[in-house]
């Protein structure tokens, strides 16, 4: 059987990359496929989408336009992801030139959605968390692991649930083993993902088994060296959890913990279930238990009917907790959602200048915390290169850069700080 050429492209978040990675492993070692970095050469185009916010979903069918005049004859064009989940056969009847739609939580039935034209599995409530994917990783170095899958809270912008459907925690033994496995071929950091990841363990009967349970089990792993997880939410940052944070030795120290509003009003519309000043408290212990760590978060500003006063405690918080890093967006309506329905829209022009204002604050902040890692001498693991120049990431999350004649892709190795650019940290070799 001649060997068939696969080409993907991921659009959104690290759930959506390591959801290629298992489309990948399944049709390379199930399928005969090759992976090709050339849709001109493809016989199979796959496109893995978001819906998390409008852009990535108009940039799907213009994707599709562009592989549909690349593309050889005979070659197929599959749509996988969240997009794929929310719109189903709208995407055939959009773009005729689709043979598959394939939803995120359908991605073990792979092949046979390759296999039949114009194909669409799209239930968000099949459940593959114990399914066996094969072996795939695009990174050496680090190693993405689903712990859940899906999300039951009912955020009122997220149409996460409704693409990836209600949470699932994926058993611990097979976390366990495919840890495992990445070790033993090199891997020196693990990156834990689900939607609320502190969550973990919420469908088990077994109720002794949590993330932080978690957490412990995977640090006894002989020869790992970095955890990392995205994202907790605020709403189960219990006090275990942070003391295990601060106290393991193998976590990295950084914590995404996404604010989206520092207004307790805008938090309650948004159906966050915490206040501001519960946010706070947990940012206060973060920080007094674990004073090296960095605290990462997620704002969205221009939420329905947030008003000038809700944006300024926003902005009071920002400065009060200082985050070290920020995505920051200006509110997305979505399908499917309860805010798209919601009375007060914001003009356009509002959220742009809160976006603004949010993100020309957000950096004075992160350029005091970058001159602040001046001098130090920290652990980056090695994760890029572009010739002489290699990237990695401190344990708390910054990213820096080195000059080395040295080959030190997939290393752990100790960086003298000594610059502060805006975006990237300069280091030396110690």
């Amino acid at each position: 059987m001649s060997q068939k050429l696969l080409y993907i492209e991921t659009l959104g978040c690290a759930m959506n990359v390591r959801d290629s990675e298992h489309i990948i492993a399944e049709l390379t070692e199930k399928d005969n496929y090759t992976l090709t970095t050339s849709p001109k050469d493809a016989d199979l185009i796959i496109i893995n989408t978001c819906s998390v916010r409008e852009k990535p979903v108009q940039k799907l069918f213009s994707e599709i336009g562009v592989f549909k005049k690349l593309k050889k004859d005979g070659a197929k064009i599959g749509v996988c992801g969240c997009t794929a989940s929310h719109l189903g056969e709208e995407i055939i009847k959009k773009a005729p030139a689709v043979n598959f739609v394939l939803g995120a939580r359908n991605i073990s039935k792979i092949k046979s959605a390759v296999a039949k034209d114009k194909s669409v599995e799209i239930d968000i409530g099949y459940d593959d968390s114990s399914y066996l994917f094969g072996e795939y990783r695009q990174d050496g170095a680090k190693a993405l692991i689903n712990i859940s899958i899906g999300c039951d809270k009912e955020c009122a912008y997220c149409i996460v649930p409704q693409t990836r459907g209600d949470e699932v925690s994926i058993p611990m033994e097979l976390i366990m083993q495919e840890a495992k496995k990445a070790v033993d071929k090199g891997i020196k950091e693990v990156i834990l993902l689900g939607q609320n990841v502190n969550n973990y363990g919420k469908n088990f009967k077994d109720k002794n088994i949590n993330f932080t349970t978690l957490l412990r089990e995977i640090s006894k792993i002989d020869g790992l060296e970095r955890i990392r997880f995205t994202s907790p939410h605020p709403l189960h940052a219990d006090d275990e959890f942070i003391e295990e944070f601060a106290k393991n030795q193998k976590i990295c120290k950084n914590m995404h913990f996404p604010l989206q509003a520092g207004s307790s009003k805008v938090l309650k519309d948004m159906r966050r279930g915490y206040t501001k000043e519960w946010f706070l408290a947990k940012a206060a212990k973060i920080r007094e238990l674990c004073p090296e760590a960095t605290i990462s978060t997620d704002i969205i500003v221009g939420f329905p009917g947030e008003s000038d006063e809700e944006f300024l405690e926003t902005m009071e918080v920002v400065q009060s907790v200082g985050f070290e890093f920020m995505y920051s967006f200006g509110y997305s309506s979505r399908p499917l959602t309860k805010a798209a329905d919601m009375p007060d829209q914001l003009d356009e022009e509002i959220k742009k200048l809160r976006l603004l204002t949010l993100q020309s604050t957000q950096m004075k902040i992160q350029d005091e915390a970058h001159k602040r890692q001046l001098g130090k001498v920290e652990k980056i693991l090695v994760e890029g290169k572009d010739g002489d120049v290699y990237f990695g990431k401190t344990g708390s999350g910054y990213g820096v850069k080195l000059t080395s004649k040295e080959e030190l892709l997939g290393k752990i190795v100790e960086v003298k700080i000594t610059s502060a650019g805006r975006h990237a940290l300069g280091g030396e070799l110690v």
